[in-house]
């Protein structure tokens, strides 16, 4: 990715997130109103279940013949009036739509909501070529007038509160009336649409995102709650697509079964407020659209998972329940990850894209407590990839040297069997017999970062493996 990452000191980044009170505060928004909301909408559909499974085998299926859906996809949209453009990485795709930009003599380019965007760095590149872009999207446009980057993949501002967002009201809409009343959310959000309004009606290119591509009919999807991502592309004089490779499915149906989970994992809804379908330019007699459309789908690093032990990360439909479920997200919040892509999802999909050595932090920022895996709408195995990026990490030596040879003293013993029994066997006593006044222990040798925060408890009786022979190797 060519985006600034500051993902190697998720330690330090984690640190300060855990000590910013403002933040703590907001992160309890996404424990409560993401988790209950998905929770009670899937409860309410019987067959929910069962659209998990029916969106996973739509997407696997799709990637084992990946290169024959592109195939199909771009006959469609070439046939519909269209162009498609391949990248092979983010340079490549900034380029495509910077030049798409310039030819046609663009000043102000309004952008839909595209995570992808964020990932190659493309409000950068535009910028770099004496170009304006406007993100359209209310979180988006709060953290671009902020400087910041998203924090969450569909909540991009869910990290500040009202009283944040209206002090950069304030600092950059200048030209409005400063006694103004902003206290209400309402308010803001008023504010937000007529300045965005503006920007729509005098944007030359318009940018979105792509949730699906559908290779029979060449059409692109975008889910939203705002409408922005269709004003943004009926508006302009061009609209371009930016998307990656995976998010191409076979037909109309099959994204029909996906959005019907897609929703209810990722606010609780039913359906989004707008699912719009894109397909080609304006066509003779059309009353509105774009002169020109153009669909850039972008590598940068896809086409090596398949067939890998990361394969499956490509199912993702980017809903963001792995995140709004996990107690690291819930700590740390997403700028902790210092990458585009923050949580579980991130801590597979970030090394996959700028290498373990650089996002080895991330796998390891997990409690393993399987919350992901089980509230994933297409069933993505995202413990086990996690796991897969430690066994790397460690057999490239990039893991700190005081937990290999952890590992290591621990792995002598492990293949040792009565070694490792006779070792415990003397170690349970005497820890027992030091944490005796307290029945716990609030710090330990070698073990500071676990009890710097929490106690560990006193071992009680003797070892499992003891009770275990005692009992004849049964349960009770």
């Amino acid at each position: 990715m060519t985006v600034h990452s500051t993902t190697p000191q998720f330690k330090q980044n984690a640190h300060a997130a855990l000590r910013d009170a403002q933040l703590q505060q907001a992160l309890g928004n996404v424990r409560v109103n993401f988790v209950e909301r998905r929770a009670t909408a899937a409860a309410r559909l019987p067959e929910f279940e069962a659209l998990r499974d029916s969106a996973r085998d739509i997407k696997n299926h799709t990637l084992a013949h990946l290169d024959l859906y592109l195939e199909a996809y771009e006959k469609k949209v070439t046939e519909a009036g269209g162009h498609v453009h391949f990248a092979r990485d983010s340079a490549e795709a900034c380029a495509v739509i910077v030049d798409i930009c310039k030819s046609r003599g663009a000043r102000t380019v309004a952008k839909g909501k595209s995570m992808v965007s964020e990932e190659i760095g493309l409000n950068a590149a535009i910028e770099a070529a004496g170009m304006r872009a406007i993100e359209t999207d209310l979180g988006e446009y709060i953290i671009q007038l902020r400087g910041e980057t998203p924090s969450h993949i569909i909540a991009p501002a869910v990290h500040l509160n009202k009283e944040q967002v209206e002090q950069d009201f304030r600092r950059v809409h200048v030209d409005l009336d400063k006694d103004r009343d902003l206290t209400a959310p309402e308010s803001l959000l008023a504010e937000a649409r007529a300045v965005l309004r503006e920007q729509f009606l005098s944007a030359d290119i318009g940018v979105t995102g792509a949730n699906f591509l559908i290779a029979e009919t060449g059409t692109s999807i975008i889910v939203t709650n705002e409408g922005n991502g269709d004003l943004s592309q009926t508006l302009g004089r061009a609209h371009i697509v930016v998307a990656s490779l995976e998010k191409v499915i076979p037909t109309l149906e099959d994204a029909a079964q996906i959005l019907r989970v897609l929703a209810r994992s990722a606010t609780g809804q039913d359906m989004s407020v707008y699912t719009t379908l894109s397909t080609g330019p304006r066509r003779p007699g059309d009353p509105d659209g774009p002169e020109e459309y153009h669909v850039v789908l972008v590598d940068n690093g896809r086409s090596s998972m398949l067939g890998g032990a990361f394969q499956d990360m490509l199912r993702c439909i980017r809903c963001a329940a792995c995140m709004n479920h996990c107690p690291v997200y819930h700590a740390v919040g997403g700028h902790a990850y210092g990458s585009v892509y923050p949580g579980p999802m991130g801590a597979v999909l970030t090394p996959s894209l700028i290498g373990v050595d650089k996002g080895g932090n991330l796998p390891n920022a997990s409690t393993f407590c399987g919350r992901c895996e089980s509230v994933c709408p297409v069933r993505i195995p995202l413990p086990k990839m996690m796991r897969h990026w430690r066994e790397r990490e460690f057999e490239r030596h990039l893991s700190p040297a005081g937990q290999r040879y952890g590992l290591g003293v621990w792995g002598f013993f492990a293949r040792r069997p009565t070694l490792y029994r006779w070792a415990t066997a003397m170690a349970m006593p005497l820890m027992a017999f030091a944490g005796k006044t307290r029945g716990r222990f609030a710090s330990l040798p070698f073990a500071g970062g676990w009890t710097q925060y929490r106690d560990m408890p006193a071992p009680q009786g003797k070892t499992f493996q003891t009770q275990w022979k005692a009992r004849g190797g049964r349960t009770r």
